[in-house]
């Protein structure tokens, strides 16, 4: 039986630092009917969904700050953002949500979690691992920032893959009438269960350790939020060729292309080299009409074709059906891990976090 599902990326546009939560909230919650009316099983909404991307500003008020904070293990009981779960319940649909976590001890998290609309319940939380930016705003007034390190400290959940029940019927179980029994071999059963799933957040996208961590897993299904900028040279190690002293050999319009064309290399890279597909959802426009962000919301295909893409910059649900038993084909052939990985020659990934380069060869000797 093919293990066919009906997906989303729900692509969220401008929302200003004055945006209410409720405004906010009652776009998400149209998108997500949008969803409901065409049979969609899965959601997946962009990086701290509920707010504008506030880590651009510097924020010096802890009281400030904690307005775009949501507190508490199970946030679908919060009652700033309770409504879109009541909604995901009774539409019986799933739910990937990024949000700014706070803790009990008071550390802040860019966390995501995913959903059940079925069972009414969370089945996994992911915060993420590879924070940008800087602690301090850059010394230029006009600069871009990116001040997660500030705000954030890095996940410490680790890449855990979760299986996903209740979106595939006929699937093996353990008991039932599909069950796998343990006295069958059990390679037999491989790619025959519940979706297996992992979470990813923005820039963790672009380190490919995090997905062969969730491809040594089985993952068939990556869900990743972004905030992206369009426009960010001090980011991008990049100064605007328009004017001045700079030496850079870019332009403004190709920052912009250059950012989303690293956004659709990353996705559809990694989605081929873990044979596995991926859904891409982002917070997209104009924000405060000075904040530009990427679009580019899309669904990849375990071969690393783009099926489905965001149009434009504005709120917007981009579907498409998926059927995980594509994901088998790269799994059992190119990406066998199986048969083909060397771990004896890959120690250096673990054990080392900056460059160190080879020593210089001296050319006085012979």
């Amino acid at each position: 039986m093919p293990r066919c599902i009906k997906v989303a990326a729900a692509q969220v546009g401008a929302v200003h630092r004055t945006s209410s939560r409720l405004e906010t909230l009652q776009r998400m919650i149209q998108l997500l009917d949008e969803a409901i009316a065409q049979n969609v099983q899965l959601v997946v909404y962009p990086e701290t969904t509920f707010t504008t991307f506030f880590p651009r500003h510097l924020i010096r008020s802890p009281e400030d700050l904690d307005v775009f904070f949501e507190s508490g293990e199970d946030i679908t009981a919060n009652s700033s953002v309770k409504p879109l779960f009541q909604r995901a319940k009774s539409g019986k649909v799933d739910l990937y949500v990024g949000y700014a976590e706070r803790c009990a001890d008071g550390r802040g998290y860019n966390s995501s979690i995913y959903y059940s609309g079925s069972l009414d319940r969370i089945l996994s939380k992911y915060r993420k691992v590879h924070l940008p930016g800087t602690v301090e705003p850059f010394a230029d007034p006009h600069a871009i920032n990116q001040l997660e390190k500030r705000y954030f400290s890095p996940g410490n959940l680790g890449f855990k893959a979760f299986r996903i029940p209740c979106l595939v019927p006929d699937k093996v179980t353990r008991g039932g009438k599909t069950a796998f029994q343990g006295d069958e071999d059990e390679e037999d059963t491989l790619g025959k269960g519940d979706p297996i799933a992992g979470m990813l957040i923005c820039n963790d996208r672009r380190w490919p350790e995090a997905w062969r961590v969730y491809g040594l897993q089985g993952v068939e299904l990556v869900l990743c939020g972004y905030n992206t900028p369009a426009y960010a040279p001090d980011l991008y190690g990049q100064k605007e060729r328009n004017g001045g002293t700079s030496t850079s050999t870019m332009t403004r319009e190709e920052m912009e292309a250059d950012a989303y064309h690293h956004h659709r290399l990353v996705m559809e890279a990694n989605s081929y080299m873990n044979s596995c597909f991926s859904i891409s959802a982002s917070r997209a426009g104009l924000d405060d009409g000075t904040y530009a962000l990427i679009g580019g919301s899309s669904i990849v295909s375990p071969r690393g074709r783009t099926i489905a893409q965001a149009k434009g910059t504005g709120d917007e649900l981009v579907v498409a059906q998926i059927d995980l038993d594509d994901c088998k084909g790269g799994k059992e052939t190119m990406f066998n891990f199986g048969a083909h990985r060397r771990v004896d020659t890959y120690g250096l990934i673990a054990s080392q976090t900056g460059v160190v380069e080879p020593p210089l060869i001296d050319t006085t000797t012979r």
